[in-house]
């Protein structure tokens, strides 16, 4: 029976994607995640921990970080886990663990000097909101 090796990750981004072009004009970006752990000590003190993650995106999501994605957006990412290993100037031997990402979903809005140039007439309705106080009967599929 196969294993699982499966992340999911809400963070923000600590730099802006470096994206690299292999043979074959493949796009590859790397960049740095923050997660941010807030939790309370006994005596009521707030604590927090932040964790770094190396992301790893291949082909289209490389080239969509490139073209949107900005150091301190915030992304939803899912992947796996994969360790790889060199050896240093001094041949010591070093690892690190990167997260290569099979989706991804930006979770911070457009900011406004960011806006493509589209005419107000070319703006799409926005839909409506899962958190809407409407009627929720309206929301049914049937």
């Amino acid at each position: 029976m196969a294993g699982v090796n499966k992340v999911i990750l809400i963070g923000n981004l600590g730099k802006d994607p470096e994206v690299k072009y292999l043979e074959n004009n493949v796009a590859v970006a790397r960049f740095p995640l923050a997660t941010n752990e807030v939790w309370k000590d006994k005596s009521g003190a707030k604590k927090e921990h932040t964790e770094w993650h190396n992301i790893v995106l291949w082909r289209g999501l490389a080239e969509l970080s490139e073209k949107y994605l900005h150091k301190g957006d915030r992304i939803y990412v899912e992947g796996r886990l994969r360790t790889r290993s060199w050896d240093d100037k001094d041949g010591n031997k070093r690892y690190t663990t990167d997260v290569i990402a099979d989706n991804m979903t930006m979770l911070t809005v457009k900011r406004e000097n960011e806006q493509d140039s589209q005419s107000d007439s070319e703006t799409p309705a926005s839909e409506p909101s899962a958190t809407s106080t409407d009627d929720p009967s309206d929301d049914l599929p049937f």
